[in-house]
Order: C-alpha cells, then sequence, then structure tokens
C-alpha cells in the first residue's frame, strides 16, 4: 500500500515600503477594485485594503499576484469562509 502525500502551496507574503505587495499560493481572484482585493489562498482568504490597488502581475499557474498601491491592511479569514457562497451577511440572510 502506497501513501499519497498532498503537499500544500506555502503562501508567503511580502511587502515593500507600503506600496507593493507579492504573495505566493494564491488560489484565485474573488473579487477586486481601487480599494479592495480578495484573494482564495492555500492557507485562506485574504483581503488587502488600501487605495489606488491596481493586480500588476497575476500568474495563478504558479500562484503568485504582485499588487502595487497604498496598502492599508492584510487581513487573513477562514478557508470556509473565502469560498465565496453563503459569506457575508447577506449570504447568510438569503441561503
Amino acid at each position: 500500500m502506497t501513501e499519497k502525500k498532498v503537499s500544500a502551496k506555502s503562501n508567503n507574503i511580502i511587502l515593500e515600503d507600503r506600496e507593493k505587495l507579492g504573495i505566493s499560493g494564491v488560489e484565485y481572484v474573488e473579487s477586486f477594485n481601487d480599494n479592495t482585493i480578495v484573494l482564495a489562498t492555500s492557507k485562506g482568504g485574504l483581503s488587502i485594503k488600501g487605495a489606488s490597488l491596481n493586480i500588476s502581475k497575476l500568474n495563478l499557474d504558479d500562484g503568485n499576484v504582485t499588487i502595487q498601491g497604498v496598502i492599508n491592511s492584510i487581513i487573513y479569514t477562514n478557508k470556509e469562509m473565502s469560498s465565496g457562497k453563503g459569506s457575508g451577511l447577506l449570504g447568510k440572510m438569503f441561503k
């Protein structure tokens, strides 16, 4: 009997001068605008808030994203919450 090891992608964040953010382990981009970018990573949901945010590089095959702009906050959420289905107050109300 052989065992398969499932290796999760590593998740790293590099913030340079609060203006350039490099993230690895990104599975997909849930939503984005000039003030908020929401990503699903191998370690859970990730919300980036700031001003003039722009996804300058996106490679989902490698799981790498580069974001530029003024970074004000980086917040992790539970992996279950990042699925997009039924998350948030309205999603719970209209199940």
